[in-house]
């Protein structure tokens, strides 16, 4: 993938098959802190002490045919009652005038699953939260910290331009790869605007991420992690 995902704080890197990937998402503030991850399976599972909560904890599965990613990432699905696209609405729901710009799959810190999104309104001011994938909940909604203002512009052109919605993009994925939504996040490739969405399927539980277009809709790439 050459996108580059255009969240609003800092920057992260990944490697895949020698493409490099700028990321830079308030979002990844958490994750460079418990070890970055990329869509469902991927963010390690917490190692503080679980805090008592109403999500379930997500039961490891004792299967020698998957790897540790698989495994994962069959875990939490398995335990996700509430969808990407149920949970990216409570979210924008949240913040008004926003659109989406990013929405991963994860472990919460009580060990069950949770969406952590990131919104934004036109002029780039980004909000950051979680919504619980069981019921559904937004139970953290806020303001992105250590935003800069040229964050905020850079985020603002990239929405401006991006004329493809997270909808229709997720539904050029799907209709290539049959599977479960873990993450779509909003970037650039080349300066054009791109959605960068990872789809997992059942039946083996490895992920192919696709990078849409955002201005056209066409697929530019897709890449199956199989790990």
């Amino acid at each position: 993938m050459n996108a580059q995902p255009v969240c609003a704080e800092f920057s992260r890197r990944r490697l895949t098959s020698g493409r490099v990937i700028t990321v830079v998402c308030a979002a990844a503030a958490s994750a460079l802190l418990l070890g970055c991850g990329n869509g469902a399976g991927e963010t390690p599972r917490p190692t503080e002490s679980p805090t008592p909560a109403a999500t379930p904890t997500v039961s490891p599965t004792a299967d020698p045919t998957l790897s540790a990613d698989q495994a994962d990432r069959k875990d939490l699905i398995s335990a996700t009652k509430i969808g990407y696209d149920k949970a990216a609405e409570a979210a924008v729901g949240k913040v008004s005038g926003s659109k989406l710009v990013d929405i991963e799959l994860k472990y919460a810190r009580d060990g069950g699953p949770e969406w952590a999104t990131e919104v934004a309104t036109t002029d780039g001011t980004a909000h950051t939260g979680r919504v619980d994938a069981v019921s559904g909940k937004v139970v953290e909604s806020q303001l992105a910290t250590h935003q800069g203002v040229d964050d905020e512009r850079e985020l603002a052109d990239v929405l401006a331009k991006a004329k493809v919605s997270w909808k229709d993009a997720v539904g050029k994925a799907l209709a290539k790869r049959k599977g479960t939504v873990t993450s779509v996040e909003l970037g650039t490739e080349n300066g054009t605007p791109t959605w960068i969405v990872d789809v997992v399927t059942t039946k083996d539980w490895l992920k192919t991420t696709f990078d849409v277009d955002a201005m056209n809709g066409t697929i530019r790439h897709e890449e199956v992690d199989r790990d």
